[in-house]
């Protein structure tokens, strides 16, 4: 095997890969909506009129949404903010910009499904933010589940060359 790479090496931060970014980063919103959709059932009135079946079926169809989202709102902002370092470089560019087009198109989601088409509805549970006349939840699921995300992505200091059992 032709590899630049050592026993005993590690590699640094630098060296993550555009490719393993991503994969930790969609497999952690993956799971972190999932959780996410589950936990805020009850602030829509699904909870109270739907069934068991019906209600998992959302949370599950709405974490596939998630996913199509967050996957759509990365690669945009890595076309617009991110360049062939990244993610080396232009971090706060492309995360922010992630952040800001997941977060756009779920207000225009919440708003199109809950007044134009009354696909779904908030209980009074729900916090709306008054002049967005969004669900705090939805708002929030948007800013802490992609900064979590990317964290989890971005965070390693140090990963082990291949081969190289971790101490």
């Amino acid at each position: 095997m032709n590899s630049s790479r050592t026993a005993g090496a590690h590699v640094p931060a630098s060296a993550l890969t555009w490719l393993t970014a991503l994969r930790r980063y969609m497999g952690f919103v993956a799971a972190a909506n999932l959780i996410w959709e589950f936990a805020h059932m009850p602030l829509y009135t699904l909870w109270e009129t739907g069934s068991a079946a019906e209600i998992v079926f959302a949370a599950v169809h709405c974490t596939g949404g998630d996913i199509l989202i967050a996957l759509s709102a990365v690669m945009l902002s890595l076309f617009l903010f991110g360049n062939r370092d990244w993610p080396a470089e232009r971090r706060v560019q492309v995360v922010a910009g992630a952040i800001a087009f997941g977060l756009a198109y779920t207000m225009f989601s919440e708003w199109l499904n809950i007044e134009v088409r009354e696909a779904w509805a908030y209980r009074e549970l729900m916090p709306v933010i008054p002049v967005l006349d969004a669900g705090l939840s939805p708002v929030l699921q948007w800013i802490v589940v992609p900064l979590a995300g990317f964290w989890w992505a971005l965070r390693i200091n140090t990963v082990p060359a291949r081969g190289e059992a971790e101490a």
